[in-house]
Order: C-alpha cells, then sequence, then structure tokens
C-alpha cells in the first residue's frame, strides 16, 4: 500500500491505495468522482481524459502514485459553481454529445486543446481539432458536432 495525496478539483485529497491503483480507478473509487469513466482500460478511446497538472492525460495509462504531490482536475472541477465551463456549455449549445459516454473526456481533451492554441497563439481549424481529437472515440456521432462546438468555444 502506498499513501497517495493530491490536489483534485481543487481540494487536497490523500488515501492509502495499492500501488497498481490506476489514477482512474482512484478517482472513481476513492474519491467518488464518476464524471471521469472507464471505457476501454488500453487508452484508445478516451474516456477518462483528465488534467493533470495543467495537462490532458489518459487516467487508465497513469498509476495514481504517479500523480502523487499534483493538481488533478476531472470533468466535475471544470463548472464554476453552477456556471458551465465555456466547453461545457458549447457542447450543450452545439449538440456536442449523445448518449454522453464519451463527453467528459471529449471536453476535458477540447479545453486542453483550446487552451494550447490560446498559448501558441494558434486559430484552430477544423483540420486541426479532427486530427486532436484522434485519441477520443465516440460510437454515435459522426464528431460533426463535437467539431462544432469546440470551434465556438474556441472562438
Amino acid at each position: 500500500m502506498t499513501t497517495v495525496s493530491m490536489t483534485v478539483n481543487g481540494k487536497e485529497v490523500s488515501a492509502d491505495v495499492e500501488d497498481r491503483t490506476l489514477l482512474v480507478d482512484y478517482i472513481r473509487e476513492n474519491l467518488k468522482l464518476t464524471g471521469t469513466h472507464v471505457g476501454c482500460d488500453t487508452s484508445q478511446c478516451g474516456a477518462c481524459v483528465v488534467h493533470v497538472d495543467g495537462k490532458a492525460v489518459k487516467a487508465c495509462t497513469m498509476l495514481a502514485a504517479q500523480a502523487a504531490g499534483s493538481e488533478v482536475v476531472t470533468i466535475e472541477g471544470l463548472a464554476n459553481g453552477g456556471d458551465l465551463h465555456p466547453v461545457q456549455a458549447a457542447f450543450h449549445e452545439h449538440h456536442g454529445l449523445q448518449c454522453g459516454f464519451c463527453t467528459p473526456g471529449m471536453i476535458m481533451t477540447a479545453v486542453d486543446m483550446i487552451e494550447r492554441a490560446k498559448a501558441s497563439g494558434q486559430k484552430l481549424d477544423e483540420a486541426t481539432i479532427r486530427s486532436e481529437l484522434e485519441g477520443n472515440i465516440c460510437r454515435c456521432t459522426g464528431y460533426h458536432n463535437i467539431v462544432r462546438a469546440i470551434e465556438a468555444a474556441a472562438g
């Protein structure tokens, strides 16, 4: 067992976990934050994307112990009280979801994508957005509305 401490959504958390505990399992099982989904367990689908120290990470590929001391943000940590994050609002306004299973990972990836583009002074176009979403799988849509939502949020 290892004691893991980190900040999740602005709150200090700590727990004893088995050394092999994945970050996604720590978030879901220990912290009861179930917005981060487990889809494939092989890093293919992107349903488990969270931000670790400001970068999008697939939480099924990272051990909880590797995130010790880090700042982790999950989909639950994006909204400001009752106000949706601009990317969440754009997904709602542009119908960028259907069943909702991939949505948290898509939104967390989109936030990271937009922040990196703004930091580098680049504009996100459709081709770039589609390329950046290659690590996120949606089985319900053709990605059209997801891309439109990200374009709107980036604008």
